[in-house]
């Protein structure tokens, strides 16, 4: 859940005047049909709209800057460690942090090209077998994590997060994102 500052309650109440327009404008209506309808209409439009201005506030007011990043991997685990600090350099508070991590496997770095590495077919087979695939290996991985929660405004939180690395991969690219909510 996010947490609603002065920005989204000024949105909701512009959709809430909206809203009260398009009903009252409703019940004036003699039809039924056309009553029904433009009920219908005017709370489908109200509730997408109050959706819509929640994501497109939270964008523009919550503000997450990702600091310090590091990697380590551990072999003897085969694991993958990722360090870092986020900050909220926003001016209203944060209620989740979330991280997230995209390791792309260059095998055509180092000579390893096949053709499943860049395109995998879904047939009319993997419908009925499930899709499973013993020999397949993914060439990519996304994780995500939730790495701090109720940030202040100005407030920075180190994190630490680790997971599985495939030992196939060789020559990583990594793609780091982080957003509040």
């Amino acid at each position: 859940m996010t947490l609603l500052n002065y920005w989204h309650f000024i949105s909701f109440g512009v959709i809430f005047i909206i809203f009260v327009g398009g009903v009252l404008s409703a019940l004036k209506q003699e039809s039924a049909k056309i009553k029904f309808g433009m009920l219908f209409s005017v709370t489908l439009i109200s509730i997408f709209f109050a959706v819509f201005s929640v994501l497109v506030v939270d964008k523009y007011t919550k503000v997450v800057k990702l600091h310090k990043l590091k990697n380590k991997r551990l072999l003897s685990t085969e694991k993958i460690i990722y360090t870092g600090i986020v900050r909220n350099e926003g001016n209203h508070d944060i209620g989740k942090v979330t991280f997230e991590i995209k390791l792309v496997n260059k095998g055509h770095a180092t000579g390893n090209v096949k053709g499943g590495n860049f395109y995998k077919s879904s047939g009319f087979m993997d419908f009925f077998g499930g899709g499973y695939n013993l020999n397949f290996k993914p060439q990519s991985i996304t994780k995500e994590f939730v790495v701090a929660t109720n940030l202040k405004p100005g407030e920075a939180k180190s994190f630490r997060v680790y997971f599985p690395f495939p030992p196939y991969f060789r020559s990583v690219s990594q793609f780091s994102k982080v957003w509040g909510h």
